[in-house]
């Protein structure tokens, strides 16, 4: 008899050895607490610095009142996939607020921003015949395996390096079909693509451009509506993709772009048709979400100084950073043993909750502490934390930067 059990537990124990197993905290968030939740593994209060509810608006009034409204009008599930009954008036009106944010004809809401990614990136490549795709390198891995799944030809450019994406474009037919394919926000490293770059090099050299705002969507632009808000981009990009599962506080992803180029997807991509469709509950809590953060950038701006405030206290102290220019601050560690020491460390002894980040996510060498200040995380908790950092490299002896 094969042993079938055997190949777990070794795939598992090799994961162990690398010292890059994930434990994770059984954590209890409450209404009104928010970053402070109940930890079921110390049976202690902690305050979270690794939420990607980024703006806490998973604990925001009206997002819950529209949440509770909803189930109490409507029920709880969707009744079935789009194509069947799942298609409620909840979900009808939050695509039309997504179009609506990011200036274009059409929006399109999946489960998850990892299924919009994959499902959206597959199908728009394979209804277009011999295109090629150039990709950043560092790319979600919803994109790359959207990508992987066309079976398309794609070539990887450079992160961020315009250059060598001028010279795989030129090598390419100008009237051969090209996509550019990239992120606005790289929530490891916290770094930036360049929109009008890349929208600039697609105009040149005929490509549509797909742009995934995850990170970015509720956080940055005068209406929440990313990057490519901030920098004036939106009407130049093809697609844009985001999350509603971020700085919205909710579940769920999404693409907007032309009315034909989202049909053509809601109509062929399997992601979407054979998937339960979005709760009405949860359309109703990320519309008004979206709603409250297009008209108020009181979040935004709290958000913003504290993520100043902790860079400025690490720095002083000679903590480590990647340098990021968005609200993600990467604490450099450098191996995955004392990555997971140092988390373990902080929730311990500290309280403080920070999920070590290894590979895949990151490259291995890389391994870091991904920090994400909010607006509700108050003086006292940035002191607290900066205190505990500086303790723990000390008691760890981790190298710091120069």
């Amino acid at each position: 008899m094969l042993d079938y059990e055997g190949f777990f537990k070794q795939a598992v124990s090799k994961v162990k050895q690398e010292g890059r197993y994930r434990v994770f905290n059984d954590l209890e968030r409450r209404v009104g607490s928010f970053p402070v939740a109940k930890s079921h593994v110390t049976g202690k209060d902690v305050t979270v610095w690794c939420s990607n509810d980024y703006l806490g608006m998973g604990q925001h009034p009206r997002v819950l009142q529209a949440m509770t409204e909803a189930i109490n009008r409507a029920g709880a599930g969707a009744g079935g996939t789009r194509n069947i009954s799942g298609t409620h008036h909840y979900i009808v009106e939050l695509e039309r607020l997504l179009a609506k944010l990011h200036h274009k004809e059409s929006a399109l809401v999946f489960t998850s921003g990892y299924v919009s990614n994959e499902a959206s990136l597959c199908i728009l490549t394979q209804l277009i015949p011999n295109i090629i795709v150039f990709s950043d390198t560092l790319n979600h891995a919803s994109m790359i395996q959207g990508l992987r799944s066309s079976k398309c030809e794609k070539v990887l450019f450079r992160h961020n390096d315009m250059d060598h994406l001028e010279f795989l474009l030129k090598q390419v037919p100008l009237d051969r079909p090209k996509l550019i394919a990239f992120e606005s926000v790289y929530s490891m490293d916290g770094d930036i693509g360049p929109i009008k770059e890349i929208c600039d090099l697609a105009e040149k050299y005929n490509a549509m451009t797909y742009i995934d705002e995850v990170h970015a969507v509720g956080m940055y632009g005068e209406h929440g509506a990313g990057i490519a808000e901030r920098e004036g981009q939106m009407e130049r990009l093809t697609v844009i993709q985001g999350t509603l599962g971020k700085a919205f506080g909710v579940m769920g992803g999404y693409i907007t772009g032309s009315h034909a180029l989202i049909d053509a997807i809601r109509s062929y991509a399997p992601g979407f048709i054979f998937t339960t469709a979005m709760p009405p509950s949860l359309a109703a809590g990320a519309s008004a979400s979206i709603t409250h953060l297009m008209h108020s950038n009181k979040e935004r701006k709290q958000q913003q100084h504290n993520v100043a405030k902790v860079k400025s206290a690490l720095a002083e102290l000679s903590i480590p950073m990647l340098p990021s220019v968005t609200h993600i601050v990467p604490v450099l560690i450098g191996d995955p043993v004392q990555c997971k020491v140092a988390s373990d460390i902080l929730l311990k002894d500290f309280d403080i909750y920070v999920q070590p980040i290894n590979f895949p996510t990151v490259p291995r060498g890389t391994e870091r502490l991904r920090i994400t200040p909010g607006p509700m995380h108050t003086d006292a908790m940035i002191d607290e934390l900066v205190g505990a950092l500086s303790a723990v490299f000390n008691r760890l002896q981790l190298k710091k930067a120069a």
